[in-house]
């Protein structure tokens, strides 16, 4: 399909510059009802997007197109001209592609060692290993093998591959007793298994999903301290880190800029986050993204600073940076100094179910909604569900405190916990 695609691109009139994404899929995937097995699946695929670019009357017109293998060399040459068509339309400031260059590289993984039905086999074991026989179950399962190959070819030079394996699992612990049904959904992705680890995880959540069926609302709202997991901080460090993208800061989008302060004034522990292209672990690690970009890493934020920023190519050479680091997929942030032995001697709300983290940097704002939650005073944890949380971010960013243990969810490396304080639970 590609060396079809680079003969008639290389051929192409009246194009200045063109890329060519392809991408191609193997993968294996078993789907289960409670413990029984209901179908297996393989599938292979491949696509490929195609973006050309126009020069005409002082500016860059760009225009993509997405092809499918059947398509006949007479389709994609319709597709193209009329992509070029189109490109005349769009007045962007001029600029060049990345320079050229060839790089071609595997991912590691810790699941090249396992045929993909064992491996299947193995991860089932692992997920329905965590049901303990106390009303709890793993009502569905779907494990996704993927085998990805990615390569980038553009008309001034760039020529890069990359192939990487993972898995992708969804599941849906329930518990189910006299008074009904209460389900959780669970999804990871990782490219190293540990069947225990696995196990474990999995445990937690079984032991989330019983303790929801018994929560209750509390009696009245309260302000204190709530500690957040690995998930909610994935996503309020990437929030973070969003604003601080080439492209938001060239529309003048940003609310950050580099010399900025997170944390002025605070007392918390001190914020510090790269973004690397690869994390050991991770599925989410690449060797360069879609514009050819080789990707290292960016300290993006130390000492609660912001120190640099990062994105696609184009904008980072609009803003004036010789060598923009690209659109970086893997975040790393430093631990803090909370230990779980500081933890127990106030009281907190520890959230371990939220249907998603709410961040708005321009309304200095943190908050969610909370399926479920312990509140920890002393020994006693009491189980709470339907509540929220709220507060103030930039309060948060200056008191917040970091766990000591650290761990890898999905694109994130760091503290596994995360105490906010002065927060309003009703």
């Amino acid at each position: 399909m590609m060396e079809n695609l680079l003969k008639i691109m290389k051929a192409a009139p009246g194009i200045d510059d063109w890329r060519v994404n392809l991408t191609e899929t193997r993968s294996h995937e078993a789907f289960f009802v409670k413990r029984r097995l209901e179908t297996l699946r393989a599938t292979d695929t491949a696509s490929a997007s195609v973006t050309v670019f126009v020069d005409h009357g002082g500016y860059r017109g760009d225009s993509s197109f997405s092809l499918t293998p059947a398509m006949t060399e007479e389709e994609i040459g319709e597709k193209l001209e009329k992509a070029r068509a189109r490109a005349l339309l769009v007045k962007n400031q001029p600029y060049t592609l990345p320079e050229a260059g060839s790089l071609e590289g595997v991912l590691p993984d810790g699941l090249s060692d396992r045929e993909p039905g064992e491996l299947l086999s193995e991860i089932a074991d692992a997920v329905f290993a965590a049901e303990d026989g106390e009303g709890a179950t793993v009502n569905a399962l779907e494990i996704f093998l993927y085998d990805v190959s990615r390569r980038v070819v553009t008309g001034s030079g760039v020529d890069k591959r990359e192939s990487k394996k993972s898995v992708m699992i969804e599941a849906i612990p329930t518990f189910t007793d006299e008074k009904g049904s209460v389900e959780l959904y669970h999804s990871e992705r990782f490219s190293s298994f540990d069947p225990a680890d696995l196990t474990k995880r999995i445990g937690s959540r079984m032991r989330e999903v019983r303790d929801r069926a018994r929560a209750e609302k509390p009696a009245s709202s309260f302000t204190g301290k709530v500690l957040l997991g690995a998930e909610e901080i994935r996503e309020l460090f990437w929030t973070l880190a969003d604003d601080l993208r080439y492209d938001v800061a060239y529309q003048h989008a940003n609310l950050h800029k580099a010399g900025d302060d997170l944390q002025k004034d605070g007392d918390g522990d001190r914020l510090s986050i790269t973004l690397r292209g690869r994390l050991e672990g991770s599925a989410s690690s690449a060797l360069f993204d879609n514009d050819g970009v080789t990707l290292s890493e960016v300290a993006l934020i130390e000492d609660g600073a912001v120190r640099a920023l990062y994105g696609p190519d184009r904008f980072g050479k609009y803003l004036g940076i010789a060598r923009p680091a690209g659109d970086l997929p893997c975040l790393a942030a430093k631990p803090g100094s909370l230990t779980r032995e500081e933890l127990g001697k106030e009281p907190y709300l520890e959230c371990v179910s939220l249907s998603g983290l709410q961040v708005d940097l321009y309304n200095d704002y943190i908050g969610g909604e909370i399926r479920l939650a312990y509140l920890h005073e002393g020994e006693k944890a009491t189980p709470l569900t339907g509540i929220s949380m709220s507060g103030k971010l930039s309060d948060a960013l200056r008191g917040m405190r970091l766990s000591e243990k650290t761990c890898l969810r999905g694109s994130y490396q760091g503290p596994d916990g995360l105490l906010l304080p002065g927060m309003t639970v009703i």
